[in-house]
């Protein structure tokens, strides 16, 4: 029998990458296409971070309330440094990766020239605030979400009615339209708005800024199916709607949405030779059409079927599930055909802020996780007496106002920092089971739960809270890192057979699972005491009640 060699052995390991864009850093993870381990992985903070309080080039001036800006140069950085870190820690080749995948968050979105030149990066706009990428979490366009849900509304726009009868505030074309009103010259030079997940692929596909050209750009229908009213029957809406929102705004999908629109798991391009040399791998190599961070989380969950809702909680939380019919749900973030998964409608829905809560308030009250944690768990459902509205950047699903806030009720001079945390830990909960009882009167099933992202794996308290909420189990899934294992997986599948499956649902059970040795399972006492507490909730969150009111004309 002749020798096997170990570099035969290394060949015969094919994998895929996956760039997992987050808001404070990216991650990337080298995994296996045969079964999804992962050899090599690394996550390297944006220099710039959330650039939220003056830019880079101008430290005199503080930007106004609201924004939440990012550098696009540390989108490249901080990808080339993390890929060939998760190289290096993998051990493979360079030619052994079939496959390039990429999540992001989004509604990220830039304005750039036709070579694929952020417009922060010219000195003209260098230090014109609205010129740079809009973070999702950017929240100054309030008066264009507003205007672009009455406008659609008078016009009874047919395309509302798929995002639940309003538009969220962090979407694409409420951030253009904020642009074209308060710096139209911004406005007037871009050639071309793009969500940021879209250019990385289209810097790595046709080549680095100021080489790209628009002739290959590809943009996601995922990004644009749930953040832009696109849809792959009807397009984006009419010139006239646009027309109405803005005169300069008709020709706005003509002259500044250039590109072909592709699924995620389908091929975007090949690596670019410029790229190539940016990440440290070879030109040439496969590269998927982007997805959404949240999204790539249900692939990554092990999730390639129906009716099983995936929960990406980290800063805010997304909640996606594939069903075989389309239903209008009010307040949902979007049912987009094959959005998620080809052959199924798949829904978003979300809450704006979780991690985010949280963070406030140990940072607020100078106060660790770890003992809150610790306090919390001691304390019985309903914090001995406090509620919380869980607002505090906005409510996404099912109210779709960005206007709403955070609360406390039941604080009195005895209240103790852990009852407030858990009343919001409680709240969060309190909202994710409005979520699933809006989608299941609208006739979507939602049978299973599986709980992904950061804070699964860092907060039990928190999962068992749910689980006793919704009286139902949650499945956690077997990987720690399953948004960019998401990623690697749509890398893989865009490779087509060097990928080594010829379909997502293939890839996926080959490469993602949950685990099968922790499982939260509902406590039936707590479950009994959230059931008479749950309607408590709902009328503090009444959208329509005096506590929303008071909130939106504060």
């Amino acid at each position: 029998m002749p020798a096997v060699s170990l570099r035969t052995c290394v060949m015969a390991t094919r994998v895929a990458i996956g760039f997992d864009f987050g808001t404070e850093s990216v991650r990337v993870v080298v995994v296996t296409t045969a079964d999804g381990r992962v050899l090599g992985q690394a996550a390297k903070l944006y220099a710039h971070g959330v650039i939220d309080r003056f830019l880079p080039t101008d430290a005199a001036s503080a930007l106004p309330a609201d924004y939440a800006l990012q550098h696009p140069q540390d989108w490249l950085d901080s990808a080339a440094a993390a890929c060939g870190e998760a190289m290096r820690a993998s051990g493979v080749q360079v030619e052994d990766v079939a496959g390039i995948g990429v999540d992001f968050t989004s509604c990220t979105v830039l304005p750039c020239w036709a070579d694929g030149t952020p417009l922060c990066m010219t000195e003209q706009f260098a230090r014109t605030p609205l010129a740079w990428p809009k973070l999702w979490k950017h929240h100054a366009a309030k008066e264009e979400t507003a205007m672009i849900n009455r406008i659609a509304a008078a016009r009874r726009e047919p395309w509302l009615d798929r995002y639940g009868g309003a538009i969220g505030l962090e979407w694409f074309f409420p951030k253009v339209l904020e642009t074209l009103r308060r710096a139209p010259e911004v406005y007037a030079a871009a050639d071309v708005w793009i969500e940021a997940g879209d250019w990385f692929v289209w810097q790595l596909t046709t080549g680095l800024f100021p080489a790209s050209g628009l002739g290959g750009m590809v943009r996601s229908t995922c990004q644009a199916g749930y953040k832009a009213m696109w849809n792959k029957q009807t397009g984006y809406p009419s010139r006239e709607f646009f027309g109405a929102l803005h005169p300069a705004m008709s020709d706005v999908v003509a002259k500044k949405l250039y590109g072909s629109h592709k699924a995620p798991g389908e091929l975007a391009g090949k690596l670019s030779a410029s790229a190539a040399a940016l990440l440290g791998l070879d030109a040439g190599t496969p590269v998927s059409a982007a997805t959404i961070d949240a999204h790539a989380g249900v692939p990554g969950a092990g999730v390639g079927g129906a009716d099983t809702m995936v929960l990406v909680m980290g800063t805010s939380s997304c909640h996606m599930i594939n069903s075989a019919a389309e239903r209008l749900a009010p307040g949902i973030a979007g049912v987009v055909d094959g959005g998620i998964l080809a052959g199924y409608f798949g829904y978003e829905t979300g809450q704006a802020s979780v991690g985010d809560a949280f963070a406030w308030f140990v940072n607020t009250f100078k106060l660790s996780h770890q003992a809150l944690n610790d306090q919390a768990r001691l304390l019985p459902p309903g914090s001995n007496g406090v509620m919380a509205l869980d607002w505090l950047n906005g409510c996404r699903t099912p109210l779709m106002d960005g206007r709403l806030s955070g609360a406390f009720i039941g604080v009195t001079l005895g209240t103790q920092p852990a009852q407030m945390y858990r009343a919001l830990m409680e709240a969060t909960a309190f909202g994710l089971r409005w979520i699933v009882e809006t989608l299941r009167t609208a006739g979507v099933p939602v049978k299973q739960f599986v709980a992904s992202g950061g804070l699964p794996a860092k907060s039990p308290l928190l999962m068992q809270i749910y689980a006793d909420v919704l009286n139902a189990p949650i499945a956690l899934p077997e990987s720690d890192q399953s948004v960019a294992l998401g990623a690697a997986i749509i890398g893989c599948v865009a490779a087509g057979r060097e990928g080594g499956h010829d379909s997502m649902q293939a890839a996926i059970a080959a490469m993602a699972r949950q685990r099968a040795d922790l499982v939260y399972h509902p406590s039936p006492a707590a479950a009994a005491a959230y059931e008479k507490l749950y309607p408590l909730y709902r009328r503090l969150a009444d959208g329509q009640g005096i506590v929303a009111d008071i909130m939106r004309q504060l």
